[in-house]
């Protein structure tokens, strides 16, 4: 195992104790004239000497962090040729297939994006890849946080902006999906249409407000224009500040492990070691997206021509992240009501609406949920291995299984051509398929987790396997054991287990209301949360399992050169 590279306790100093930093000194009298006025010297030396866990992990935040970055680099170019205007115009330029065709503004200056700047399809998909591993390293990320229960006190302010970060991508990726105004992007948009109408009451209302008009309008692409441009990207950057902003006040949290406390961080310096990791980083992605945006090519619009409210695109998909909306409506069940004179469509809103409501609202309160499940009120910056925290592990994967149903029901279409069975068929299988998956996955994942716990009970008491066999006096047969380090122990056993929620009366003997009851429901509802699992070994147990281990390689010693016991000859 890896020793622990740099111990920081993260101790502040008051301002007027920083000596001068002396990189600034050399920067000359620019530098000492900064420090004096705003402190520069107290700030360099807090962000140059933070320190950041080495682990892998960590850098799924950083690829949408650069991602991002180039979001927002190939976006200023693309800015610059499009025009936002839905207006009519017959189409002039280089693409012959299309020359002469009817359409709009911003579909005439896509294709001239495409065909007649120069880069301009290169940067076109570079945006376009950008966009869809911004929002995937985004999920990504917020699952490792889940798994680790790094959103636990005091990181649940910071939870909600990740949440928020990851709603605002979703909808900026959407934004800019719909802009070409091309038939996959409008048929999208009808989609998107269909949702809002479903709204009961108002939602015709809504929907004149956002298109202007009836569907499809002719400034749904303007709005949508200035929303991508700006309001969303302004909403990111100040929720990506906030989040990062909360990293360093909060510290790092950090994987258990030899030397590794909830008062410090092991790991390696801003400056320079973890600044040249991450310049390298960003360039390893910026250079990924630049391949993918040359040799995988993304969002044809040429081929799909301009939209048509009459027409509509056979075997459209959105991109990824919408499907699971889009899979959920089209297998739902036609369930419409006729209230007041208006109707209510019970088969889109449910689905659409509902599902996309419950995904971030159950991810904005699960860290409370687990709160009141746990009574756990301390705080956490050394995060759990996912197996040893069983029951939310297997909550996460039994949620991660119902978004790939409804993800695969997106193209229940496509899933029925390619394997040559019926649309019906695939569909009532997925309707099942949403309801099974979750509760396979749940106890398939719960019993992984609890053996991983009881291998490494086995390690803690029994050792590593060495391998090879022994032979007795009698006859029989045994594999030694060695003992495991103690920084694999300390690591094994770093972890806290809590005892599960017992009742209490809500009053005390004087009839007087108690603080911090616990009810029954929430007694029952923290046993299923902790029922099973493997309790960690006491450290009577564990000097007594590595004596064991020891007289038991000792008092083998006489035997191994006996090659009637060993077998060799």
């Amino acid at each position: 195992m890896a020793k622990p590279a740099q111990v920081s306790t993260e101790v502040v100093q008051p301002h007027n104790a920083v000596k001068p930093n002396p990189p600034l000194k050399k920067l000359g009298p620019a530098a000492k004239w900064g420090d004096d006025r705003v402190g520069l010297g107290g700030i360099g030396n807090f962000l140059l000497r933070k320190i950041f866990p080495d682990h892998w992990s960590f850098m799924l935040g950083e690829i949408a962090l650069y991602s991002f970055i180039i979001l927002l680099v190939t976006g200023v170019f693309l800015t610059i040729w499009f025009k936002p205007s839905m207006g009519e115009i017959e189409y002039q330029g280089s693409y012959q297939l299309l020359k002469g065709l009817p359409m709009s503004e911003a579909f005439a200056s896509t294709l001239n994006i495409s065909f007649d700047i120069r880069g301009g399809l290169l940067v076109r998909q570079i945006h376009h890849w950008a966009a869809m591993t911004f929002v995937a390293a985004m999920m990504v990320h917020a699952l490792r946080v889940f798994f680790t229960g790094a959103f636990r006190k005091p990181r649940e302010i910071n939870w909600l902006l990740g949440v928020g970060l990851l709603i605002m991508g979703t909808i900026e990726g959407f934004a800019g999906y719909s802009l070409p105004d091309d038939l996959l992007s409008g048929t999208g948009l009808r989609f998107a249409d269909g949702l809002i109408r479903s709204i009961p009451l108002v939602g015709t209302w809504v929907e004149f407000f956002l298109f202007g008009g009836e569907f499809p309008g002719t400034l749904i692409v303007p709005r949508l224009y200035m929303v991508h441009i700006l309001l969303l990207p302004g909403l990111i950057l100040g929720l990506i500040a906030a989040h990062l902003a909360l990293v360093f006040y909060h510290k790092h949290s950090q994987y258990p492990g030899p030397g590794r406390t909830e008062t410090n961080v092991v790991g390696i310096p801003m400056f320079p070691t973890f600044a040249a990791k991450a310049g390298g980083l960003f360039f390893i992605v910026s250079g990924f997206l630049t391949l993918l945006g040359t040799f995988v090519q993304i969002n044809p619009v040429w081929v799909v021509g301009p939209y048509n409210p009459a027409q509509v695109t056979a075997g459209s998909q959105p991109d990824w992240y919408m499907g699971p909306a889009e899979g959920a409506v089209r297998i739902m069940p036609n369930i419409e009501s006729y209230i007041g004179g208006t109707t209510w469509s019970w088969n889109v809103m449910i689905p659409g609406l509902g599902f996309l409501g419950l995904l971030f609202v159950s991810l904005g309160v699960y860290p409370f949920i687990e709160k009141w499940l746990t009574g756990d009120d301390s705080e956490h910056h050394i995060v759990d291995r996912p197996r040893n925290a069983a029951t939310r592990t297997a909550i996460g994967v039994a949620a991660m299984s119902v978004y790939a149903m409804f993800w695969l029901s997106g193209g229940n279409d496509i899933l029925a051509i390619r394997f040559h069975v019926s649309l019906n068929q695939v569909t009532e299988v997925m309707r099942v398929m949403v309801f099974l998956a979750p509760i396979l996955a749940f106890i398939i994942t719960k019993r992984i987790c609890l053996g991983l716990q009881r291998k490494d009970q086995e390690r803690l008491l029994h050792g590593s396997e060495t391998g090879t066999m022994m032979r007795t006096a009698d006859g029989g047969y045994y594999e030694p054991h060695l003992p495991i380090s103690h920084d694999e122990a300390w690591t094994l056993t770093q972890h806290k287990q809590y005892m599960p929620l017992d009742a209490t009366a809500a009053d005390d003997r004087n009839g007087l209301a108690k603080k911090d009851v616990v009810s029954r429901n929430r007694s029952r509802w923290s046993r299923w949360f902790y029922k099973d699992r493997v309790e960690i070994p006491t450290a009577e147990e564990l000097i007594a399992a590595r004596d064991h281990i020891e007289h038991e390689k000792h008092g083998e010693l006489d035997d191994v050169h006996d090659p009637e016991l060993t077998g060799k000859h």
